[in-house]
């Protein structure tokens, strides 16, 4: 059977990151890929400078007719901006009995919040229950846990089991913004605690990270990796992505990580 995966998020016009990232990393990975569109944005390397969220009922309809005709094995979950839409995507999982990859689009790499309060409660309320996994940067883990921003590997720790409280499965926090000549996530599913650590890389091309690292991990799911080898196996790919980003040329800002770069060669 050909493993199918889902991403339900925002389109990127200028293909960095979202629904494009996200389709990208399951092509590259070899799963089929399929989509809900959550937003549209009006962005490229340089920034954001519209968006237009989708209905909620065009959510569900579009979550209905994947899930109504097409054998989808992991579901991947990204950007979602309004309570309205979080509502829509948790009964659409409920109704197909789907867990999802949770990846919490919640703060800019600028700081910036992205979600309104009642968005994020909703998020946390709503969605995490159905988190198979949710992936959260420092930032977004310091917004769920009521915590300030982890300076240490020991306080990522205490987020990840908080963040398990509100009925997530499995977490993995992603220490990229941490000092330190590596960049270590940590994966912590209620009983097994895992360091996965990466050389860092020095690159202004890192966009849509966090997009390919959720899609990656549900690639590996779509094709019926155990959980933690998916999240492994989508930190490896990830660091690749990264480290070959620097021989594209995207755009005049933060171009995109290389998500073919066992294709493209120089």
């Amino acid at each position: 059977m050909t493993a199918i995966a889902l991403s339900i998020a925002g389109s990127d016009s200028g293909g960095g990151a979202g629904i494009q990232a996200d389709l990208k990393t399951f092509s590259a990975l070899g799963v089929y890929g399929a989509s809900v569109i959550t937003a549209i944005t009006a962005q490229n390397t340089r920034g954001v400078t519209a968006v237009e969220d989708v209905s909620a009922e065009i959510v569900s309809a579009q979550m209905d007719a994947v899930f109504s005709d097409l054998d989808v094995k992991a579901v991947k979950i990204g950007m979602v901006s309004r309570r309205e839409t979080i509502a829509a995507i948790a009964d659409g999982l409920r109704r197909f009995g789907k867990l999802a990859v949770v990846d919490p689009v919640m703060v800019a790499t600028s700081g910036d919040a992205l979600l309104r309060p009642d968005a994020v409660a909703a998020l946390i309320e709503e969605l995490l229950p159905l988190a198979l996994v949710v992936t959260p940067n420092l930032a977004e883990a310091a917004l769920m846990t009521g915590r300030a921003i982890a300076g240490d590997k020991a306080e990522m720790a205490r987020q990840a089991e908080a963040i398990m409280r509100t009925g997530a499965h499995a977490v993995l926090v992603k220490g990229g913004h941490l000092k330190g000549q590596e960049a270590t996530d940590l994966f912590f599913d209620g009983d097994t605690l895992v360091r996965l650590p990466a050389g860092r890389i020095e690159t202004r091309n890192d966009h849509g990270t966090g997009c390919t690292l959720s899609a990656a991990i549900a690639a590996g799911l779509a094709k019926g990796v155990p959980l933690i080898e998916a999240a492994s196996a989508a930190k490896a790919y990830l660091h690749a992505a990264i480290s070959a980003a620097d021989s594209l040329e995207i755009g005049q800002g933060r171009g995109p990580v290389h998500h073919f770069h066992r294709w493209w060669k120089d």
